[in-house]
């Protein structure tokens, strides 16, 4: 593709506008020969040595948005980025539906319910968020919740050539910020909330919100579904530039739910999708996953589903990796939960709180390098949620674990557990709980890893529960595997 073509402009230097660009990269250690390397960092020094080193790699040409030698200069390289990312890989996007979730929690959740609802319809569906990439049986990781727009459109194309029809995909903060998903109009979008995260990076919670809410627009999306119970989210109703449809339980909302039941096994209600009603049974777990359920209902109707399809998808879903996983040992229930902001682990403790006659003991942490502020909020809704807490490391990154307990403890006065070695601390929540008991295993979900200095070190909640599983009843464990082999 020439270079002209691909930023969709007439460059003054002919020569330099009838360059052949082979690939699309803005990692300058990743450039092949050929390739235009975008340079996305405001550090002009920064810009400097990345430039260099990429063309050095075989670049065929270097853009960034510092003045730097040898590069081509743009205004805003990062909303040239994502645009000239998309034109390269045959605007994918724009040959499917697609979908884009946003908000503080539930982005994971919706997502892989608004998947299951469409592919149990026939509707091939690819999801692209937290938990990795799907879509027709294949399944990766993914580098960031929503990637940067290289990794992206080239997933679009993919999904594309392997006939996907609509894509999910969750829409971060950052990634808003950051203009990764500038050139994509989704022809959905849902905000589910708005509560405190990441102000180690937005600084405010205004900024923070405002960013969320800026996403609602026609430069970015067709239609809308907000949480009419979200304070933040119900901004949007009567001042967005776009049609916005709400969901909720207890504010006036063109998609709600009655009569709703949840236990340990799931949630039983009755959804009024635009006054089209229908009885659901999901074996989604607590509240806050009824107004999950009740947001992908919305958008799976908007585009053309009855309540008795919709129905369907949810009934008989799969349960998403890592978001209140069930797990029975010796009569305690286990759960583990992505929970890591304060409005999280507040709707996983109290569901789990309605759920049993027992205690409910916690275990959890915060991410070092990251929103110092939510820490002592996380330590005083443990408090007071829980019976039991035991504060441990979740991804300490670069700090002292034992600091970020500290900063944990600031919000605490009653007398808890800290053991920083997690699996240490998940066998003596479990140990010390009795029949009937809920351990909520808080923060890391579906993560195969633990952020500890510059690495990712391998560790995984699900394992060390299946560990723990096995020991309590070795004998019928032998048999298992007897049987397995």
């Amino acid at each position: 593709m020439l270079l002209k073509n691909l930023l969709r402009t007439n460059l003054t230097d002919d020569k330099l506008g009838n360059l052949d660009v082979r690939g699309i990269t803005h990692d300058s250690n990743a450039v092949k020969a050929g390739d235009a390397y975008f340079c996305l960092t405001d550090d002009a020094c920064k810009a400097a040595e990345r430039c260099k080193e990429a063309l050095k790699n075989g670049a065929s040409v270097a853009i960034s948005g510092q003045k730097v030698d040898n590069a081509l200069k743009v205004r805003n390289v990062r909303d040239v980025f994502a645009k000239a990312c998309k034109t390269f890989y045959g605007a994918a996007c724009e040959q499917m539906t697609m979908i884009g979730v946003t908000g503080t929690n539930g982005k994971t959740t919706t997502s892989h319910i608004i998947a299951e609802i469409l592919n149990d319809n026939g509707i091939k569906t690819g999801v692209i968020g937290t938990n990795g990439v799907f879509y027709g049986g294949k399944h990766f990781a993914s580098p960031l919740t929503t990637p940067d727009a290289d990794f992206l459109h080239k997933t679009f194309k993919e999904m594309k050539d392997d006939g996907v029809q609509c894509v999910v995909m969750e829409v971060s903060a950052h990634a808003i910020d950051q203009k990764r998903t500038n050139g994509i109009i989704f022809d959905y979008g849902i905000l589910t909330n708005v509560t405190q995260d990441h102000l180690d990076y937005f600084k405010t919670f205004d900024a923070y919100e405002q960013t969320k809410l800026g996403f609602f627009n026609s430069h970015h999306m067709k239609k809308g579904f907000v949480c009419a119970d979200d304070n933040s989210a119900r901004k949007l109703i009567d001042s967005c530039n776009i049609p916005i449809k709400s969901y909720g339980l207890f504010s006036p909302s063109d998609i709600f739910a009655t009569n709703i039941f949840c236990s340990l096994n799931g949630s039983n209600f009755v959804a009024n999708v635009c006054d089209d009603v229908v009885e659901i049974k999901t074996n989604l777990v607590g509240k806050y996953n009824v107004y999950n359920c009740l947001a992908a209902m919305g958008v799976c109707h908007e585009m053309g589903l009855d309540c008795k399809q919709l129905a369907s998808g949810l009934n008989f879903m799969y349960p998403v990796e890592g978001r209140f996983n069930v797990s029975y040992i010796d009569g305690k229930y286990v759960v583990v939960d992505f929970a890591h902001s304060p409005d999280s682990l507040k709707n996983v403790l109290t569901t789990a709180k309605s759920l049993t006659d027992g205690k409910v003991f916690v275990v959890f942490g915060c991410g070092g390098n990251r929103d110092r502020d939510k820490r002592h909020k996380m330590g005083m809704i443990a408090e007071r949620f829980a019976d039991v807490v035991c504060l441990t490391d979740d991804n300490p990154r670069n700090e002292n674990s034992l600091d970020i307990i500290a900063d944990i403890e600031k919000g605490m006065n009653s007398e808890h557990f800290v053991e920083p070695d997690r699996e240490k601390a998940i066998k003596k929540m479990i140990d010390l709980a009795e029949e009937g008991d809920i351990v909520i295993i808080a923060g890391k979900g579906a993560e195969k890893y633990q952020e500890i200095g510059d690495k990712k070190v391998p560790y995984n909640d699900f394992d060390v529960i299946y560990q723990i599983f096995k020991e309590s009843d070795p004998e019928r464990m032998a048999r298992r595997e007897y049987y397995d082999n």
